[in-house]
Protein backbone atom coordinates (compact mmCIF):
# COMPACT_ATOMS: atom_id res chain seq x y z
CA UNK A 1 0.00 0.00 0.00
CA UNK A 2 1.39 3.32 -0.99
CA UNK A 3 0.96 6.22 1.44
CA UNK A 4 1.51 9.88 1.13
CA UNK A 5 1.70 12.54 4.32
CA UNK A 6 -1.03 15.36 3.71
CA UNK A 7 0.23 18.65 2.57
CA UNK A 8 -0.10 20.91 6.33
CA UNK A 9 -1.35 23.85 3.63
CA UNK A 10 -4.38 21.72 2.91
CA UNK A 11 -7.60 23.16 4.68
CA UNK A 12 -8.71 18.97 5.52
CA UNK A 13 -7.15 15.88 4.84
CA UNK A 14 -7.91 14.63 1.47
CA UNK A 15 -9.21 11.36 3.48
CA UNK A 16 -11.87 13.06 5.07
CA UNK A 17 -13.06 14.80 2.23
CA UNK A 18 -13.55 11.08 0.28
CA UNK A 19 -15.45 9.75 3.53
CA UNK A 20 -17.83 12.73 3.36
CA UNK A 21 -18.10 12.99 -0.04
CA UNK A 22 -18.21 16.96 -0.43
CA UNK A 23 -17.33 17.97 -4.01
CA UNK A 24 -18.32 15.28 -6.61
CA UNK A 25 -17.07 17.63 -8.98
CA UNK A 26 -13.15 17.57 -7.66
CA UNK A 27 -11.75 13.82 -7.92
CA UNK A 28 -9.80 13.29 -4.98
CA UNK A 29 -5.95 11.76 -5.31
CA UNK A 30 -7.00 8.13 -3.87
CA UNK A 31 -3.89 6.70 -3.57
CA UNK A 32 -3.32 9.68 -0.77
CA UNK A 33 -6.72 8.32 1.16
CA UNK A 34 -5.72 7.02 4.73
CA UNK A 35 -9.29 6.23 4.55
CA UNK A 36 -9.00 3.42 1.70
CA UNK A 37 -5.53 2.27 3.50
CA UNK A 38 -7.83 1.55 5.97
CA UNK A 39 -10.35 -0.56 4.12
CA UNK A 40 -7.97 -2.08 2.05
CA UNK A 41 -6.95 -3.81 5.46
CA UNK A 42 -10.58 -4.97 5.78
CA UNK A 43 -10.79 -6.73 2.97
CA UNK A 44 -7.34 -8.03 2.87
CA UNK A 45 -6.58 -6.56 -0.47
CA UNK A 46 -4.01 -3.74 -1.49
CA UNK A 47 -4.85 -2.13 -4.87
CA UNK A 48 -2.12 -1.43 -7.66
CA UNK A 49 -4.71 1.17 -8.46
CA UNK A 50 -6.52 2.57 -5.75
CA UNK A 51 -8.82 4.74 -7.93
CA UNK A 52 -10.41 1.42 -8.43
CA UNK A 53 -11.12 1.32 -4.99
CA UNK A 54 -12.38 4.86 -5.08
CA UNK A 55 -14.89 4.76 -8.57
CA UNK A 56 -16.30 1.13 -6.72
CA UNK A 57 -17.39 3.45 -3.43
CA UNK A 58 -18.43 6.15 -5.67
CA UNK A 59 -22.51 6.04 -6.12
CA UNK A 60 -23.84 7.57 -9.07
CA UNK A 61 -25.17 10.61 -7.25
CA UNK A 62 -21.39 11.96 -6.77
CA UNK A 63 -20.91 12.04 -10.13
CA UNK A 64 -20.68 9.64 -13.67
CA UNK A 65 -17.58 8.18 -12.78
CA UNK A 66 -19.53 6.05 -10.23
CA UNK A 67 -19.70 2.26 -9.42
CA UNK A 68 -22.78 0.74 -11.97
CA UNK A 69 -19.98 -0.40 -14.52
CA UNK A 70 -17.94 -2.31 -11.63
CA UNK A 71 -20.77 -3.62 -10.07
CA UNK A 72 -21.76 -5.66 -13.02
CA UNK A 73 -18.49 -6.75 -13.01
CA UNK A 74 -18.36 -7.82 -9.46
CA UNK A 75 -21.67 -9.46 -9.48
CA UNK A 76 -20.56 -12.20 -11.88
CA UNK A 77 -17.30 -12.36 -9.98
CA UNK A 78 -19.10 -13.19 -6.88
CA UNK A 79 -21.33 -15.71 -8.50
CA UNK A 80 -18.88 -17.70 -9.85
CA UNK A 81 -16.70 -17.42 -6.16
CA UNK A 82 -19.42 -18.56 -4.72
CA UNK A 83 -20.44 -21.22 -7.17
CA UNK A 84 -16.93 -22.82 -7.12
CA UNK A 85 -16.49 -23.00 -3.20
CA UNK A 86 -20.19 -24.78 -2.91
CA UNK A 87 -19.68 -26.82 -6.03
CA UNK A 88 -16.21 -28.04 -4.17
CA UNK A 89 -17.81 -28.53 -1.15
CA UNK A 90 -20.75 -30.29 -1.91
CA UNK A 91 -19.82 -32.97 -4.18
CA UNK A 92 -23.24 -34.97 -2.92
CA UNK A 93 -25.36 -32.17 -3.59
CA UNK A 94 -28.19 -31.41 -6.38
CA UNK A 95 -27.99 -28.69 -8.95
CA UNK A 96 -31.07 -26.84 -7.60
CA UNK A 97 -29.70 -27.05 -3.63
CA UNK A 98 -26.35 -25.21 -5.09
CA UNK A 99 -28.25 -22.79 -6.68
CA UNK A 100 -30.63 -22.35 -3.53
CA UNK A 101 -27.52 -22.13 -1.73
CA UNK A 102 -25.80 -19.66 -3.45
CA UNK A 103 -28.72 -17.92 -3.93
CA UNK A 104 -29.26 -17.47 -0.04
CA UNK A 105 -25.81 -16.65 0.27
CA UNK A 106 -25.25 -13.87 -2.30
CA UNK A 107 -29.05 -12.08 -2.49
CA UNK A 108 -28.91 -7.94 -1.35
CA UNK A 109 -29.74 -9.07 2.23
CA UNK A 110 -26.42 -11.17 2.80
CA UNK A 111 -24.36 -8.92 0.95
CA UNK A 112 -25.38 -5.87 2.82
CA UNK A 113 -24.72 -7.50 6.07
CA UNK A 114 -21.51 -8.10 5.32
CA UNK A 115 -21.15 -4.30 3.88
CA UNK A 116 -21.91 -3.20 7.55
CA UNK A 117 -19.34 -5.63 8.78
CA UNK A 118 -16.75 -3.82 6.64
CA UNK A 119 -18.29 -0.36 7.65
CA UNK A 120 -18.84 0.26 3.75
CA UNK A 121 -21.10 2.89 4.29
CA UNK A 122 -18.65 4.88 6.11
CA UNK A 123 -16.29 4.85 2.75
CA UNK A 124 -19.24 5.82 0.32
CA UNK A 125 -18.59 8.95 -1.58
CA UNK A 126 -22.02 10.37 -2.71
CA UNK A 127 -23.99 13.93 -3.40
CA UNK A 128 -25.42 16.19 -0.81
CA UNK A 129 -28.68 15.01 -0.71
CA UNK A 130 -28.13 11.37 -0.43
CA UNK A 131 -25.45 12.01 2.23
CA UNK A 132 -28.45 13.61 4.36
CA UNK A 133 -30.94 11.07 3.34
CA UNK A 134 -28.99 8.58 5.04
CA UNK A 135 -28.39 6.38 1.49
CA UNK A 136 -25.29 5.38 2.54
CA UNK A 137 -26.92 2.25 5.09
CA UNK A 138 -29.96 1.33 2.73
CA UNK A 139 -29.24 -2.00 2.08
CA UNK A 140 -29.36 -1.73 -2.19
CA UNK A 141 -26.60 0.63 -2.23
CA UNK A 142 -24.43 -1.20 0.54
CA UNK A 143 -24.93 -4.23 -1.75
CA UNK A 144 -24.33 -2.61 -5.15
CA UNK A 145 -21.04 -1.12 -3.62
CA UNK A 146 -19.59 -4.03 -2.20
CA UNK A 147 -20.12 -5.78 -5.67
CA UNK A 148 -18.62 -3.02 -7.38
CA UNK A 149 -15.74 -3.30 -4.78
CA UNK A 150 -15.36 -7.09 -6.07
CA UNK A 151 -15.56 -5.56 -9.60
CA UNK A 152 -12.61 -3.22 -8.72
CA UNK A 153 -10.58 -6.11 -7.62
CA UNK A 154 -11.13 -8.05 -10.79
CA UNK A 155 -9.88 -5.48 -13.17
CA UNK A 156 -6.95 -4.38 -10.48
CA UNK A 157 -5.78 -8.21 -9.61
CA UNK A 158 -7.51 -10.84 -11.87
CA UNK A 159 -10.44 -13.12 -11.40
CA UNK A 160 -8.17 -15.58 -8.64
CA UNK A 161 -7.68 -12.66 -6.41
CA UNK A 162 -11.50 -11.51 -5.93
CA UNK A 163 -12.71 -14.67 -5.97
CA UNK A 164 -10.30 -15.63 -2.55
CA UNK A 165 -11.35 -11.88 -1.06
CA UNK A 166 -14.89 -13.29 -1.47
CA UNK A 167 -14.58 -16.25 0.08
CA UNK A 168 -12.96 -14.82 2.97
CA UNK A 169 -15.61 -12.61 3.74
CA UNK A 170 -18.37 -15.21 3.20
CA UNK A 171 -16.40 -17.98 4.56
CA UNK A 172 -18.72 -18.27 7.74
CA UNK A 173 -22.12 -17.89 6.45
CA UNK A 174 -20.80 -20.98 4.23
CA UNK A 175 -20.20 -22.68 7.27
CA UNK A 176 -23.13 -21.95 8.56
CA UNK A 177 -25.52 -23.25 5.63
CA UNK A 178 -28.05 -25.80 6.36
CA UNK A 179 -31.25 -27.27 5.20
CA UNK A 180 -33.63 -24.43 7.43
CA UNK A 181 -31.42 -21.65 5.91
CA UNK A 182 -32.49 -22.94 2.41
CA UNK A 183 -35.42 -21.74 2.93
CA UNK A 184 -36.64 -18.31 1.92
CA UNK A 185 -38.09 -16.25 5.10
CA UNK A 186 -41.64 -15.91 3.38
CA UNK A 187 -41.73 -20.06 2.97
CA UNK A 188 -40.29 -19.72 6.90
CA UNK A 189 -42.79 -17.52 8.40
CA UNK A 190 -45.66 -18.83 6.10
CA UNK A 191 -44.87 -22.70 7.99
CA UNK A 192 -44.89 -20.45 11.48
CA UNK A 193 -48.22 -19.38 11.28
CA UNK A 194 -49.92 -22.48 9.18
CA UNK A 195 -47.98 -24.44 11.88
CA UNK A 196 -50.10 -22.10 14.76
CA UNK A 197 -53.02 -22.47 12.90
CA UNK A 198 -53.16 -18.47 12.33
CA UNK A 199 -54.10 -16.57 9.18
CA UNK A 200 -51.25 -15.93 6.31
CA UNK A 201 -49.32 -13.00 6.41
CA UNK A 202 -50.21 -10.23 4.03
CA UNK A 203 -48.00 -7.83 2.56
CA UNK A 204 -48.67 -4.56 1.00
CA UNK A 205 -46.13 -2.60 -1.23
CA UNK A 206 -45.30 0.63 1.03
CA UNK A 207 -43.46 2.66 -2.02
CA UNK A 208 -41.84 2.06 -4.73
CA UNK A 209 -39.42 4.31 -6.28
CA UNK A 210 -36.63 4.59 -9.27
CA UNK A 211 -36.96 4.30 -12.81
CA UNK A 212 -38.51 0.94 -14.37
CA UNK A 213 -35.05 -0.47 -14.84
CA UNK A 214 -33.94 0.40 -11.54
CA UNK A 215 -36.80 0.21 -9.09
CA UNK A 216 -36.51 -0.35 -5.10
CA UNK A 217 -39.46 -1.41 -3.40
CA UNK A 218 -41.19 -1.06 0.61
CA UNK A 219 -43.52 -3.49 1.50
CA UNK A 220 -44.66 -4.49 4.99
CA UNK A 221 -45.92 -7.57 6.13
CA UNK A 222 -48.32 -8.16 8.87
CA UNK A 223 -49.25 -11.10 10.68
CA UNK A 224 -52.77 -10.12 12.08
CA UNK A 225 -53.35 -12.52 13.91
CA UNK A 226 -50.12 -12.16 16.19
CA UNK A 227 -50.79 -8.09 16.14
CA UNK A 228 -47.06 -8.25 14.27
CA UNK A 229 -45.49 -6.33 11.17
CA UNK A 230 -42.50 -5.09 9.61
CA UNK A 231 -41.06 -3.61 5.92
CA UNK A 232 -38.53 -4.79 4.30
CA UNK A 233 -37.21 -3.02 0.98
CA UNK A 234 -35.26 -4.53 -2.04
CA UNK A 235 -34.86 -4.21 -5.96
CA UNK A 236 -37.85 -6.53 -6.49
CA UNK A 237 -41.02 -6.83 -5.05
CA UNK A 238 -40.16 -10.30 -4.18
CA UNK A 239 -37.08 -9.31 -2.35
CA UNK A 240 -38.58 -6.71 -0.46
CA UNK A 241 -41.35 -9.61 0.96
CA UNK A 242 -38.58 -11.86 1.75
CA UNK A 243 -36.81 -9.16 3.60
CA UNK A 244 -40.32 -7.78 5.38
CA UNK A 245 -40.94 -11.76 6.59
CA UNK A 246 -37.51 -11.84 7.82
CA UNK A 247 -38.08 -9.06 10.18
CA UNK A 248 -41.02 -10.44 11.46
CA UNK A 249 -39.22 -13.79 11.79
CA UNK A 250 -36.53 -12.08 13.79
CA UNK A 251 -38.97 -10.52 16.26
CA UNK A 252 -41.02 -14.11 16.43
CA UNK A 253 -37.36 -15.83 16.95
CA UNK A 254 -36.54 -13.66 19.00
CA UNK A 255 -39.40 -13.25 21.30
Amino acid sequence: MHSSPHSESSAEPADRQFSRGSNASAPLSFDRSADLAVLEQRLGYAFGDRKLLGQALTHRSAGADNFERLEFLGDAALGFAVGQVLFDAMADASEQTLTLMRAHLVNASALASTARELDLGAFLNLGMGERKSGVAQRTSVLADALEAVFGAIVCDGGLEAAAMVIQRLFDSRLAALDDEALKDPKTRLQEYVQARRLALPKYDIVDATGKDHARFYCVECVVDDLEVRARGSGRSRREAEKNAAGAILDRLEGA
